[in-house]
């Protein structure tokens, strides 16, 4: 009953926040693909835990932008969703730029992914609430692969940056999030030319990038958000910034030469979502 209660109060806060204006990690498309290319790696003890933690049949994908929704409800997540780097440096660092510069006592990124995977603790009595934390887990997975989300504190990882995609008029963050996925996808973006992005992705985790696969799984603990981090960082320097400024006019270069890195973060988001699930969920099999 309780959970039947929260994902009515899921699907409610979701449905109010859409038509609001708000900075989305990825943006809807980008999580929905990094969840479903994560729910089809699970084990089955893991996929058993994961549908329980969703009620009604919830869909794993589509729920997973909900943490990008309620940043006005829970206001105190806001500065969950990002990192500030000192601009040039091109590296990250914890103690400097999260629990020091960036955030309060870890309050950033980095510090919610190990929040919400010590909360996704089905070993114990819970004492907190497993969907949200699920949700928030794997939701901010996904953003910290986003390279802007790791981005320099002088410019908002890319927000204040104005350029134009093609001909219109748009932020650089929001090229990052939203706007190269949604030209990959081509006009009239619906279902399915999501089901065909996804499907391009999974293709080549399965054969471009399957001897990587292993070293993007590999962590000693259930996610190591300061690995994912560090190559955010590095990412955002050589793709995201490099050659761009207020004014800059991205287009069909800019579009060619940035979609494979996308395409790889969204893939590495995925895959190591997947891992995660596996490591923290399997319990309850």
């Amino acid at each position: 009953m309780e959970n039947r209660k929260l994902f009515h109060i899921l699907l409610i806060s979701f449905s109010l926040t859409l038509a609001t204006p708000c900075a989305h990690g990825w943006g809807f498309e980008g999580h929905t693909a990094i969840c479903r290319i994560a729910q089809a790696r699970l084990t089955k003890p893991a996929l058993a835990a994961l549908e329980k933690l969703l009620p009604l049949n919830g869909e794993f994908g589509a729920l997973c932008p909900w943490a990008d929704t309620v940043k006005f409800r829970y206001r105190w997540s806001s500065s969950l969703h990002f990192i500030n780097t000192p601009e040039r440096l091109c590296s990250y660092s914890y103690a400097r730029d999260c629990k020091g510069r960036g955030g309060v006592n870890g309050n950033c990124l980095e510090g919610a992914i190990n929040n919400y995977t010590t909360q996704l603790n089905l070993k114990k009595t819970p004492q907190y609430n497993l969907t949200e934390a699920l949700l928030f887990l794997s939701h901010f997975v996904g953003d910290i692969h986003q390279p802007l989300h790791t981005g320099f504190a002088s410019d908002k990882g890319g927000n204040t940056i104005k350029v134009r995609w093609f001909n219109r008029a748009s932020e650089l963050h929001h090229v990052w999030d939203t706007d190269i996925i949604k030209t990959a996808q081509g006009k009239g973006a619906n279902a399915t030319n999501l089901d065909g992005f996804i499907n391009q992705i999974q293709q080549k985790i399965n054969g471009l990038w399957a001897k990587q696969v292993r070293g993007w799984e590999a962590c000693k603990t259930a996610t190591c958000p300061n690995v994912y981090a560090a190559e955010s960082i590095k990412a955002a320097c050589e793709w995201a910034y490099k050659g761009v400024q207020t004014g800059s006019v991205l287009a069909d270069d800019y579009f060619k030469t940035r979609l494979p890195i996308v395409q790889l973060r969204i893939a590495q988001a995925g895959v190591r979502l997947a891992s995660a699930l596996n490591r923290i969920l399997a319990v309850a099999g």
